[in-house]
């Protein structure tokens, strides 16, 4: 197994969080992860993307061109990375930035309302992890498991009375995502 990802938005939406915690994730189940985040001198609010690639064998080059899997989450992301899918890719879309959805045909495209499950949840930080969570229903790269050892990994110890919350919101991005 090997997966080409690009996870892509503006700044302060969990980003390149998101990216560091899949990576350190393939880490703990044992995989070979690159990871590798772009982002503007503007980081909050400006565009940011990161790639992630998981792979059961060694990787060649952390540079890609064309990805399994593209995670937008903001229109310019979408039109910049929706002609870089491979034929047969995943496009994975938060409806709150987006107001031309997908037009590929080639592609399976999945819409994931996590921006307002976050709301719903009354905490704008796990939106990444929804989808996140989102994306581990419908290519299941990494563990859960991996995912909370990650996040202990990665969280601050005074931020680990987050990871519960963190992990429930990992479950519900994994209840909400649907096939467009």
């Amino acid at each position: 197994m090997k997966k080409e990802i690009i996870i892509s938005g503006f700044g302060g939406q969990g980003v390149l969080s998101m990216g560091k915690i899949l990576a350190y994730s393939g880490l703990m189940d044992g995989k070979e992860v690159t990871w590798m985040p772009a982002y503007g001198p503007e980081q909050r609010g400006g565009t940011a993307n990161v790639t992630v690639i998981v792979s059961d064998d060694k990787i060649s080059s952390p540079i890609l061109s064309k990805f399994d899997i593209a995670i937008v989450l903001n229109q310019p992301s979408l039109e910049k990375f929706e002609p870089r899918l491979k034929t047969g890719g995943i496009l994975i879309y938060d409806s709150y930035g987006i107001l031309n959805p997908p037009t590929r045909k080639d592609i399976t495209v999945y819409r994931i309302d996590a921006m307002d499950k976050a709301a719903e949840m009354k905490n704008a930080k796990v939106f990444n992890m929804i989808v996140l969570g989102g994306l581990l229903k419908v290519a299941p790269v990494v563990s859960t498991g991996g995912v909370e050892k990650a996040l202990r990994k990665t969280l601050p110890e005074r931020h680990h009375d987050m990871i519960p919350i963190n992990m429930q919101a990992i479950e519900e991005g994994g209840y909400i995502i649907n096939k467009v």
